[in-house]
């Protein structure tokens, strides 16, 4: 079985991670972790040094934080399942889309995302990435909701 998992660390990724590292899986399943980040758009960059030096800081620290978020969940996963094969990835774009080709470069069986929970306005706002990675992948898809205590 091959699984992709999705984390941005945040609370609602972290509850998703630890509740997939206590499951018992088969020996032979292969785990891709994967966060996902967004450079600044280049249409939002202007040309002058000190900006430009802003935008290339917050878009290392960008990728610092994917690594970060993976590198935490493959530690918890590894904690509980020592014997999972399992690789990371940050890679840059949208979530949205990366995810999927991920899956699909991966010949993944299941993606497993954390969703935030968000209402019907913020989704329609800010767009919800577990609705659309469930209804693009070619793959199951689970979303773990778990309330934030």
């Amino acid at each position: 079985m091959k699984i992709i998992i999705a984390t941005d660390d945040s609370p609602f990724s972290m509850n998703m991670i630890n509740d997939f590292a206590n499951r018992p899986l088969p020996a032979d399943t292969k785990v891709k972790i994967i966060s996902v980040y967004e450079k600044a758009p280049y249409m939002y960059r202007a040309p002058m040094g000190v900006l430009m030096e802003q935008y290339a800081t917050a878009d290392a620290n960008s990728l610092k934080f994917a690594k970060n978020a993976i590198e935490k969940a493959a530690i918890s996963i590894k904690n509980q399942n020592p014997e999972l094969s399992i690789i990371t990835a940050a890679i840059e774009g949208i979530p949205k889309k990366v995810i999927v080709d991920e899956a699909e470069a991966f010949d993944a069986d299941l993606i497993i995302l954390g969703s935030h929970g968000y209402g019907a306005i913020d989704r329609f706002l800010l767009g919800s990435v577990s609705q659309s990675v469930a209804l693009h992948a070619k793959c199951s898809v689970e979303i773990v909701r778990k309330k934030i205590k």
